[in-house]
C-alpha cells in the first residue's frame, strides 16, 4: 500500500529553529532550523519509506479565519529574522529534492494538510502528518497517523497519534478534539473559547455529552456553575471558536496527487545546495543514493626522480602554488602541489622534496597551504618566506564557526567544487578513522588545490576588510613561533606528578569520610540522584530544584547552598580535588615523549576573539585559584642544567579598556603607577585609598574586571554576595568614576550594531549576529559580546606579537633559550643556567615593548626550577 507523507513546514521547521544551536554558512546566512528540518524529515523518510511527500506553508495573506475573528493568532509574536531567513532556503531545497511545497492563498498550513490527508486516504494510502501543533489530531483516523516530534533529555523522538492514541491521552475520539478547543480556547492561535471551562473540564464535558452543541442542550445540568454560565452566557463563542478550530479539508489545491510522487531527493540540484549551505554531515547520503556525487579533478602521479627534477625546477618559475605535505603516522608519505590547473602528488622518497621547496621559496613562489604548521616538521621554510595559510585567512575572516574544512573554503573563495574529505572516504571523518594511502593522497592534492585557486582571492579579500597587516604581520609569523614551542615542548617531573596524584588522592579521601559523616551515610557523591536525596530530602537543605531524574546538583545550585551548610562546600572542593586528579594528576603523563616532554598543540583558529587554545594537553585551563590548582605547576619543570624564565602582563585588559576609553583618570593612574583596584575602591565606597580595606579593594577587583565583561548587577551582586541593589549602586559610581568608560562600551556597541561585528586595535574583526537577534537573551549576549570583545581580541593580539618578538629576539642574540609555553597572558621560556639574565632581560623589554598605548604595558619577571616558583 502506497504511503502519503505530509509535513507542516513552519511547525517543524520553527521547532528545528528553537531546538537547535544558532548555525550558519560561511556567508553567514542563518541554517539551524533548515540543518533540523532536513535531520527530522530524513529520520522519517528513513524510517517509512513513503511514496508521495508534500510539506504545506501558510502565506502571509489573511485567512478566512482572520477575516471571520480580527483577534485569531494575535497574541503571536513575529518571527524571529534569523528564522524568517530560513523559509525560503528550505523551499528551495525540498523543491531541488522533487518534494512538493504546496500553499493556498485564504487558507492555513493545517487546511492544506487536511485536504491532501483527505485525498490521500481517498486514493487509498496510508497518511503521515508530520507536525508538532496538536490541532492536527482531528485529522487522525484509522488511515492517517499524527507524527508528532518530541524532544525528551535534548533528544528527539517521534511519536505515533493513533485513534487509540488519542483516546487514552485526552479520552476522547480524534474528531472531538475541535469540541475540545471550542471549549477550552487555544492562547497559542488566540481561540477564546468558553470562559472559565479548562482542559479538564472540558474533556469531562466531552465524555458525557459527546459535543459542544449537545452539551450546550444540556447546559443546565452542567457543573461546575462556572461552566454552566460560560455555556449559557458565551455559547456564540464556543461556536465560533468551535469553526476557527475546525481544520478545512476541501481546499481547491491545483495540485494533483501525481505531483507529490517522491522520486530521488538526492539530485545534483540538492547536492549543490547542501554544499552552498554547508550540510557536510549529510553528503554521505548522496553517496549512498548514488546521486549528486562531485566530480574528481585528475591527479598526475610522479614516480621518477629525472620528471620530480623538472617539476621543482618548473615549480620555482611560478608566481605562486598550493602545497600540502602528506603526513601519516609522523611520516611523509608525499607532497601535493597545485598551480590551480593541475594537481600533482610526488611520493617520498623519489627525490630530495626539501630542497625542491626550499628551492621554490628561495625563487619568490608564493606557497599556499591548508594547516600550514602541522607541515613544518617536514617543509624547510622560514618566517621571512612568501607563505599563505587559506586556514588561518578563512577562520580571521569568520571566527566564530567551529571548522574550514577546505572544499568550503574553494568554493568560497573560488568557486571551485571538490570532494570533501567525507565523500572521499564514503562516511564521517573522526580522529580514529583510518584513511587508505589513496584516501589520504587525494585528500592531500585537494587540500593543496584549494590553498592555490584561493589564497589570492582571500588575500584581497583581508585587504578589503583591513586585516591583511594582521594576517602577515602576526598570525602568520605566529605559526612559525608555535610550531617551534610545540617541537620544544616542556618537561614532566614524573616523581613530582606521582606525589601531586597520592596528595589529591589523600585530600579526596579525607573529603569524602568528611562528607558521609555530616550526611549520615555512605552513598555516591558523584551521583547526581544520590546527592540530590541527601541534600534535599535527608538534609532538608532549601532551593532544591526537583526535575524527572532528580535534583539539580549543578555547580551554580550549590554554590548558592554553600554558605548554608559545610557539606556543601566540601562536596564542590571534591568536585574541584577529583577533576585535578583525573585531568592533570592522572593524564599527564600519557601525553610525555620518551624524553619526559610534553608537547601540546596550540590552536590558532578555535576562539572568536583570537585567543589561543591548546589541546593533548590543555594547558591552558590549568586552574590557579585554590592552592591545590597552582600546586600542579611544580610538576612543570626545566630540562638539567637550565630554568625557568616566567613573564606576566600586569592587568592587560584593563590597560587595553583605559587606551581604547581614553578615561584620564584611569589613565593618569596607570601612568602613575597606582594601585587600580584600591584607587577604584576609595572612588567607589568614599574613602582615603590609604582606608581602603582588603575587602573592598577585592569588591573593586570584581568591578574592574566585570565591567569589561558587560557584567550585570545581577551577575555582581552574585559575585560579590550582595543585593542586586548594592550592587547597581556599585556600578553606577564606578561609571561615575570613570566616565569615558562608559561612553565608550555604549560607543561600541551602537557600532557593533550598526556594522554586525567590532574590531581590535590591529583591526580583527568579532561578527556578532547575536546583535540582530529578535531573541532578548541572546541580544544581551551580543551586547556583552561587543563590550569584551575589543578588549580581550586587543589583549590576545598583543600576546601574539610579544611571542613572534622574544621567539625571534632569543634566536637572533644567538641563545639557547626557547619558548616553551603560553597561557593567556603569560610566557614562559626555558633557558640554559648562564643565560637567565640575558633571557629574563630580553622576554621583559619584548613583552613591554610590543604595543603602543596610551598607559604603559607592566611584566612581572621571575624565574625558578619549576613552573609555580618561577610564576
Amino acid at each position: 500500500m502506497s504511503k502519503l507523507l505530509l509535513i507542516d513546514g513552519y511547525s517543524i521547521l520553527n521547532r528545528a529553529f528553537y531546538g537547535l544551536p544558532m548555525l550558519s554558512n560561511s556567508k553567514g546566512v542563518p541554517t539551524n532550523a533548515v540543518y533540523g528540518f532536513l535531520n527530522i524529515l530524513f529520520r522519517l523518510t528513513d524510517m517509512e519509506q513513503p511514496d508521495y511527500a508534500a510539506v504545506a506553508f501558510d502565506l502571509k495573506a489573511p485567512t478566512f479565519r482572520h477575516k471571520m475573528y480580527d483577534a485569531y493568532k494575535g497574541t503571536r509574536k513575529p518571527m524571529p529574522e534569523e528564522l524568517h531567513a530560513q523559509v525560503p532556503v528550505i523551499r528551495e531545497i525540498l523543491t531541488a529534492m522533487g518534494i512538493k511545497t504546496v500553499a493556498c492563498e485564504g487558507y492555513e498550513a493545517d487546511d492544506i494538510l487536511g485536504t491532501l490527508a483527505k485525498k490521500g486516504e481517498a486514493a487509498g494510502m496510508d497518511v503521515m502528518i508530520l507536525s508538532g501543533d496538536r490541532d492536527i489530531l482531528q485529522l487522525v483516523t484509522d488511515k492517517t497517523t499524527q507524527r508528532l516530534p518530541k524532544t525528551v533529555k535534548g533528544t528527539t523522538t517521534i511519536e505515533n497519534y493513533t485513534p487509540e492514541k488519542i483516546k487514552e491521552v485526552y479520552g476522547i475520539e480524534p474528531r472531538q478534539i475541535v469540541d475540545l478547543k471550542a471549549m477550552m480556547g487555544d492562547s497559542s492561535d488566540n481561540i477564546p473559547g468558553l470562559p472559565g471551562v479548562g482542559e479538564k473540564t472540558a474533556s469531562n464535558l466531552l465524555a458525557a455529552y459527546g459535543s459542544l452543541e449537545n452539551a450546550h442542550d444540556h447546559y443546565e445540568e452542567i457543573k461546575p456553575k462556572k461552566a454552566m454560565e460560560a455555556f449559557r452566557d458565551h455559547y456564540d463563542l464556543g461556536l465560533l471558536s468551535k469553526e476557527l478550530a475546525t481544520i478545512i479539508t476541501d481546499v481547491p489545491l491545483k495540485e494533483s496527487m501525481d505531483e507529490l510522487r517522491l522520486e530521488n531527493m538526492f539530485t545534483d540540484e540538492a547536492f549543490e545546495l547542501f554544499k552552498e549551505y554547508e550540510f557536510r554531515n549529510l553528503y554521505p547520503r548522496f553517496e549512498a543514493a548514488d546521486g549528486g556525487k562531485t566530480p574528481e579533478i585528475d591527479i598526475e602521479y610522479i614516480e621518477d626522480p629525472f620528471t620530480a627534477e623538472m617539476f621543482f625546477s618548473n615549480l620555482c618559475s611560478l608566481k605562486s602554488a598550493g602545497m600540502t605535505a602528506d603526513i601519516d603516522s609522523g611520516a611523509l608519505k608525499g607532497l601535493a602541489v597545485s598551480d590551480g590547473k593541475k594537481i600533482t602528488y610526488i611520493r617520498a622518497g623519489i627525490t630530495d622534496m626539501a630542497d625542491g621547496v626550499r628551492r621554490a621559496a628561495e625563487a619568490g613562489t608564493m606557497l599556499a597551504f591548508c594547516d600550514l604548521k602541522d607541515q613544518l616538521g617536514f617543509l624547510p621554510l622560514k618566517k621571512e618566506d612568501k607563505v599563505f595559510d587559506v586556514i588561518i585567512a578563512a577562520y580571521l575572516m569568520n571566527p566564530l564557526k567551529s571548522d574550514y574544512p577546505y572544499e568550503v573554503i574553494a568554493k568560497e573563495f573560488a568557486d571551485v567544487v571538490l570532494p570533501s574529505a567525507e565523500e572521499i572516504v564514503k562516511g564521517k571523518i573522526t580522529r580514529s578513522t583510518q584513511l587508505t594511502d589513496e584516501q589520504r593522497e587525494k585528500t592531500a592534492c585537494y587540500k593543496a588545490h584549494t590553498a592555490c585557486v584561493a589564497a589570492e582571492n582571500m588575500r584581497l579579500a583581508l585587504e578589503t576588510q583591513g586585516m591583511l597587516k594582521l594576517f602577515e604581520e602576526i598570525e602568520m609569523p605566529l605559526v612559525f613561533t608555535l610550531h617551534d614551542i610545540e617541537k620544544e615542548g616542556i618537561e614532566i617531573n614524573r616523581d613530582e606528578l606521582a606525589s601531586y596524584g597520592a596528595e589529591l588522592a589523600v585530600q579526596i579521601e579525607k573529603l569524602e569520610e568528611e562528607i558521609y559523616e555530616e550526611a549520615g551515610e555512605r552513598f555516591n557523591i558523584n551521583s547526581p540522584k544520590q546527592l540530590g536525596t541527601i541534600l534535599f530530602e535527608k538534609l532538608g537543605l532549601k532551593g532544591g530544584k526537583k526535575t524527572k531524574s532528580g535534583y539539580s546538583t549543578a555547580a551554580d545550585v550549590l554554590e548558592k547552598l554553600a554558605g548554608e551548610a559545610p557539606v556543601v562546600e566540601k562536596i564542590l572542593n571534591y568536585r574541584q580535588l577529583t577533576k585535578l586528579k583525573s585531568t592533570y594528576a592522572d593524564s599527564l603523563g600519557e601525553y610525555c615523549d620518551e624524553n619526559g616532554r610534553i608537547h601540546s598543540h596550540f590552536m590558532q583558529t578555535v576562539t572568536a576573539t583570537g585567543r589561543l587554545s591548546s589541546v593533548d594537553p590543555n594547558l591552558q585551563n590549568i586552574p590557579v585559584r585554590a592552592e591545590l590548582g597552582r600546586e600542579i605547576r611544580k610538576v612543570f619543570v626545566p630540562k638539567k642544567g637550565c630554568v625557568f624564565v616566567d613573564a606576566d602582563y600586569s592587568q592587560i585588559e584593563l590597560r587595553v579598556m583605559a587606551h581604547f576609553s581614553g578615561d584620564e583618570k584611569l589613565i593618569a593612574a596607570y601612568r602613575q603607577a597606582q594601585d587600580i583596584h584600591a584607587l577604584t575602591a576609595s572612588q567607589v565606597f568614599g574613602v582615603p585609598i590609604d582606608e581602603v580595606t582588603p575587602l573592598q579593594r577585592r569588591s573593586a577587583k570584581a568591578v574592574n574586571f566585570g565591567i569589561i565583561y558587560g557584567i550585570s548587577s545581577f551577575g555582581l551582586g552574585k559575585g560579590l554576595n550582595i543585593s542586586n541593589k548594592e550592587a547597581k549602586a556599585y556600578i553606577e559610581k564606578y561609571f561615575e568614576t570613570y566616565p569615558g568608560i562608559r561612553t565608550f562600551l555604549d560607543t561600541t556597541v551602537e557600532k557593533a550594531k550598526a556594522d554586525g561585528y567590532t574590531t581590535t586595535l590591529y583591526g580583527r574583526r568579532r561578527p556578532i549576529p547575536e546583535l540582530a537577534s529578535g531573541n532578548f537573551m541572546q541580544r544581551s549576549f551580543g551586547e556583552r559580546a561587543a563590550m569584551n570583545s575589543p578588549i580581550q581580541g586587543t589583549a590576545a593580539d598583543i600576546i601574539k606579537i610579544a611571542m613572534n618578538r622574544v621567539h625571534d629576539a632569543l634566536e637572533e642574540s644567538g641563545l639557547k633559550a626557547r619558548i616553551v609555553l603560553q597561557v593567556h597572558d603569560e610566557l614562559l621560556i626555558e633557558a640554559p643556567e648562564e643565560e637567565k639574565d640575558k633571557a629574563a632581560k630580553i622576554l621583559k623589554a619584548e613583552m613591554t615593548a610590543a604595543a603602543e598605548l596610551l598607559v604603559p604595558l607592566e611584566t612581572d619577571v621571575g624565574t625558578g626550577y619549576n613552573w609555580n616558583d618561577a610564576h
